[in-house]
């Protein structure tokens, strides 16, 4: 039976589907941090990266499709998301690109496809900038790659829940459970300033690129979307119809028919 959860009822209530059994999972130390990691099933790898504000729960619906389809389904908590520490500096992408290549380093992980969803998918593809031999492909979810690509955000029910949902997991599963609002404060100022990627920087992307955002996208200017499309050599435009920003949640089974299609290709 196809699951709809498009106002986020069921996400605020319960999260998403809780994750099955990791076949290994523990923590990276890099860097003065420690990054917690899952990973599950075997194949060829696919690393799921999170939004902002959240953890790596929020692929509950997204891991069983890739392990049953073939894939070793790998997912990151974010530093200073979820289980994952951070030290005193700001927030930035090019660090938690670190940190996923830490992770892939002690996996022993030469290649990848990377999921991003949000500052996920921002984190992917500054590392498909950086370390191209690094990653087969990005699924590029819901964010942009310059500050002129954010809508303003107007308030509601949907956006409300969401930030609930967020606000119950981080003092349940971080080191720090008391320190939410300045963790809110901190990744905030990132996503305004950053990244801040030219279309001369955009076409230097070598690796396959699906740039994907749901109708109803909340944050992420459309025709930002379309510019990503144009700037990335060779890259795929997908809009995903009835969804937001919050797609893997609302309508799963659309979200993931899309994201494997996409891995399929690779």
């Amino acid at each position: 039976m196809e699951i709809y959860d498009d106002d986020l009822r069921k996400f605020e209530a319960n999260g998403a589907a809780p994750l099955p059994i990791a076949m290994d999972q523990g923590y990276v130390e890099h860097d003065g941090v420690r990054i917690w990691y899952a990973a599950y099933g075997a194949g060829s790898p696919v690393i799921l990266l999170h939004g902002g504000l959240g953890h790596s729960g929020n692929w509950g619906y997204q891991v069983p499709a890739l392990v049953g389809s073939g894939y070793r389904a790998v997912v990151i908590d974010s530093r200073g998301h979820g289980r994952s520490t951070r030290d005193a500096r700001p927030f930035m992408y090019e660090l938690m690109a670190s940190d996923v290549l830490a992770v892939m380093d002690a996996l022993r992980i030469e290649r990848a496809v990377l999921v991003g969803w949000s500052d996920g998918a921002c984190t992917a593809l500054v590392l498909a900038a950086e370390a191209p031999a690094r990653v087969a492909g990005v699924f590029f979810f819901a964010c942009n790659m310059d500050p002129s690509g954010v809508r303003p955000i107007e308030p509601g029910p949907i956006l409300d829940r969401c930030f609930s949902r967020h606000m119950k997991d981080y003092a349940k599963l971080s080191a720090t459970p008391d320190q939410f609002k300045p963790f809110v404060e901190a990744l905030g100022l990132m996503q305004r300033t950053q990244p801040n990627y030219s279309a001369h920087d955009l076409a230097q992307i070598s690796v396959p690129v699906a740039i994907v955002q749901g109708e109803y996208e909340e944050f992420i200017k459309r025709d930002h979307a379309e510019y990503l499309a144009r700037s990335i050599p060779n890259a795929e435009l997908v809009f995903l119809n009835g969804v937001s920003h919050f797609a893997p949640l609302q309508r799963p089974e659309q979200f993931n028919d899309a994201m494997l299609a996409f891995v399929g290709k690779l």
